[in-house]
């Protein structure tokens, strides 16, 4: 064995193996492989290993063409060639209309990832694979390159090539200890000996929590048990001269592929059962758990009436093992939370079909620092301090129980609600908000009209739209108030504080006391990397001089992360995170001066605390500090709370608000409201494939600067052009919003696609955003939103159409 190495990856399954893969083909073969048992002895080798395009995001769709991609030249190598079934096709059936529409939008956004898929009728589902009944279905979503490849073929392909650019290999070497140096390097103790490395990679499988407790972490993921069945021969399938579509059934809770000729059917009950929550045995290796047919009787009888040839043939074998899940389905791929040097790619509950994107996209984050996709999707630091196992359990269970559902827009699910609330959580609710979910926190979303109020789960807008309105409009006529929990906000103290913020944002750095400022900071490529604003406080009985940092609610981990990696250890710098202790309370419109002046002492006037202003006061008697700044393009105030006075602070407010028609709004509206202004969110809008100037954030970046992080790539990036350019869309019809990820055409050609799309109710427009090609981004332009299937005229008008000159914020 190797004494040192640039890179340790554990664990020796599809994730491990393709992570190994891609860090020599990104240019490292100084790097290491070690496996408790043999290669694809956890998960692996009992996959069911169905590869697909599908996929609810353009960057899980790109990650699972390169897998596609990557098995087909792994089959075609005469050295080492892999078992895969490519371009079967496969359907996924629904019933509803709505899920009809669902995937008429997946296409769409494919489509602007390269991926054709097909919506087809319930006769051509029939027609492509003829041991189905059309009873109860309306059609499907065609996936013309789908297949199935050989796991444990897969992983040694994977790992034999690996070797073959340098790389080691060591089986039946189990991990004892991690080490974490000083320096930020790693020493992996083994069995057979230790290597001391720059960087180490959990792809531990469902062993993954036993890695992490070496490091001192504790991982978002948890193991569900999982059945199929592999059939005997069917006549049909071997009569039929081709081989038989893959297919995964929503209405029935099943899947099935074709398994020499016969099928594999695999189950996901409602009755189903978690996995290893209690410690896993350590000899639990090439092993399964017992059958369990009597728990999946209710779903095999929907397979039944789908597919009525499986009551017809013998079961050969079944298999029942374990498979990792995250709070959200999708994995984690990238940097661990408040670890330097340690990366995981782990909770792949379908890692075999898409195993060899995450690896490609995680050797991208470890040798270049960001992938060529921005990886937040599946970044590990998207969960924060509520991600315990025990709530990732419950949403495990409750995405098993919904495999193949999709969610709509709007929809979110009950497992694992109240994960963090504040203390105007039951307040508000009784005063009727309905919440959704931010990194966590139960956030207003709106106020229900009545109790009984359930709006239907769509792509188009539903009965919320006429709600959102009229609280848009108590804002912009009289004042609102809501609530924005889970507000990132780090405190930074330090006589070097503004030097260091310099640095690391592309923009001027505001340093007058009292005064505030929206900043940028970029990656070491020259793109967007976060948003944050930076409130200078002047020392006072509250503390002593400092800046408030804050940014949208789930980067919390993230851009502490970022942070401290770029702290100098000569800089008088200090962090401290603020964000669990605080909340802030939004008060707007033009009326929210008078609310404000009626409640807190001091002169709040616009000469006394212009637009942003930030000032430590008492709202009624509870501390608190207001910031001049606006997301709603109205006169506004951001009022900091403590979270121990923020019911105190509430009350005065609402007390002082009745005598101007204050009424409570949600983040709907918010939505509404900054679509309007130009206003953009973090990773939705902002994202790290782009750099602030394709972003239109121009007046942000100054290029005079001595330096700052991105600087020299930035410069470059300019240099060459543009390769998009966000702009803001009027959108030619008004009964459905353009969802994220929607394509833009100008003929058959995608130039642009989707990132936000709301309708703005001060304006009269459905708006959206959308990154396009420079050649077609021109104001005034007319392109073809795919909005679920119709084109629909899209035209480029200039941005932030209420209030261009920003004069209500201001007065």
């Amino acid at each position: 064995m190797k004494s040192r190495t640039k890179v340790v990856v554990i664990g020796g399954g599809i994730a491990g193996c393709s992570t190994l893969y891609h860090l020599t083909q990104e240019g490292w073969s100084d790097v290491v492989l070690v496996e408790r048992d043999e290669l694809t002895s956890g998960t692996t080798w009992h996959s069911a290993a169905q590869v697909t395009n599908f996929g609810m995001t353009q960057t899980m769709v790109g990650l699972k063409s390169h897998s596609i991609a990557l098995y087909k030249k792994l089959r075609d190598d005469p050295e080492y060639p892999v078992g895969y079934h490519h371009g079967d096709g496969g359907i996924r059936l629904a019933n509803t209309e709505e899920q009809m529409q669902g995937y008429r939008h997946f296409a769409s956004m494919a489509r602007g990832m390269g991926v054709e898929f097909e919506v087809i009728d319930a006769e051509e589902c029939a027609r492509r694979h003829p041991l189905i009944s059309t009873d109860n279905l309306l059609g499907g979503l065609w996936d013309g390159e789908d297949g199935d490849v050989d796991p444990a073929q897969l992983c040694q392909a994977l790992a034999f090539h690996a070797r073959k650019a340098g790389a080691e290999v060591y089986r039946s070497t189990a991990v004892t200890e991690l080490t974490q140096h000083k320096d930020d390097t790693w020493t992996v103790y083994t069995q057979h000996g230790d290597i001391d490395c720059d960087i180490v990679v959990n792809a531990g499988g469902y062993r993954v929590n036993e890695i992490g407790a070496m490091m001192g972490v504790q991982h978002p993921v948890a193991s569900m048990e999982h059945q199929y069945f592999v059939t005997e021969d069917i006549p049909a399938i071997t009569e039929a001269g081709h081989r038989m579509p893959l297919l995964r059934c929503p209405i029935s809770d099943y899947y099935c592929r074709q398994e020499k000729d016969g099928l594999l059917v695999g189950f996901y009950e409602q009755d189903c059962k978690t996995w290893g929550m209690d410690g896993i045995n350590p000899g639990f290796s090439n092993d399964l758990c017992p059958d369990d047919l009597d728990r999946v009787m209710d779903v095999l009888e929907g397979a039944f009436e789908r597919m009525p040839v499986l009551a017809e043939v013998g079961i050969k074998r079944v298999v029942n093992g374990p498979i990792t899940y995250t709070i959200d389905g999708a994995p984690l791929v990238g940097p661990i939370p408040g670890k330097r040097n340690a990366y995981c790619i782990i909770g792949l509950r379908a890692g075999l079909g898409e195993g060899g994107g995450h690896g490609w996209l995680l050797a991208q984050q470890i040798v270049h620092g960001e992938a060529c996709f921005d990886t937040w999707v599946i970044d590990p630091r998207r969960f924060t301090g509520h991600a315990t196992v025990e709530l990732t359990s419950r949403k495990a269970i409750e995405d098993y129980q919904n495999e193949f559902r999709f969610h709509f827009p709007h929809e979110h699910r009950p497992a694992g609600r109240n994960a963090k609330t504040t203390p105007l959580t039951p307040i508000l609710a009784a005063e009727g908000a309905e919440f959704t979910v931010v990194n966590g926190w139960e956030r207003v979303d709106y106020i229900k009209p009545s109790p009984d109020f359930h709006p239907s789960l769509s792509f188009d807008f539903d009965e919320v739209f006429d709600v959102v309105a009229a609280e848009v409009a108590n804002v912009a006529s009289n004042v609102g108030l809501a609530e924005v929990n889970g507000f990132n906000r780090i405190e930074i103290t330090g006589k070097d504080r503004h030097a260091f913020l310099d640095r690391m944002m592309c923009g001027t750095v505001n340093k007058r006391d009292g005064r505030l400022g929206l900043g940028y900071l970029l990656n070491h490529h020259g793109c967007v990397k976060a948003e944050a604003t930076v409130a200078n406080l002047p020392a006072s009985d509250r503390g002593p001089d400092r800046v408030w940092y804050g940014s949208a609610a789930a980067s919390e981990y993230h851009d502490m992360d970022w942070l401290r990696a770029h702290l100098d250890p000569s800089e008088d710098v200090q962090l401290r995170s603020l964000t669990n202790d605080h909340t802030i309370l939004v008060l707007a419109g033009p009326k929210a001066r008078a609310v404000l002046s009626d409640c807190a002492r001091g002169d709040w006037s616009a000469e006394a605390f212009p637009w942003l202003s930030a000032r430590e006061c008492c709202i009624g008697f509870a501390p608190a500090v207001v910031m001049g700044v606006s997301f709603s393009g109205e006169l506004a105030y951001e009022i900091h709370v403590p979270n121990a006075s923020l019911y105190a602070s509430y009350l005065a407010l609402r007390e002082a608000g009745q005598a101007h028609g204050l009424k409570l709004f949600g983040a709907r509206a918010i939505d509404s409201m900054r679509m309007e202004k130009g206003f953009l969110h973090w990773k939705t809008d902002l994202i790290t494939e782009f750099d602030p100037l394709e972003t239109g954030l121009s007046r942000f970046v100054e290029l005079d600067k001595p330096d700052f992080i991105g600087k020299a790539a930035l410069l470059k990036r300019q240099a060459a052009g543009p390769q998009s350019k966000l702009v803001t869309l009027k959108i030619g019809t008004n009964h459905a919003p353009a969802h994220p990820g929607a394509s833009l055409m100008q003929g058959n050609t995608v130039v642009g696609t989707i990132t936000s799309g709301d309708y703005g109710h001060r304006v009269g427009m459905n708006l959206a955003y959308a990154f396009v090609k420079p050649d077609f981004a021109d104001v005034g332009s007319t392109l073809q939103l795919d909005l679920c299937g119709k084109h629909i005229a899209a035209q480029i008008i200039e941005p932030s159409p209420y209030d261009p000159r920003f004069e209500r914020m201001r007065a």
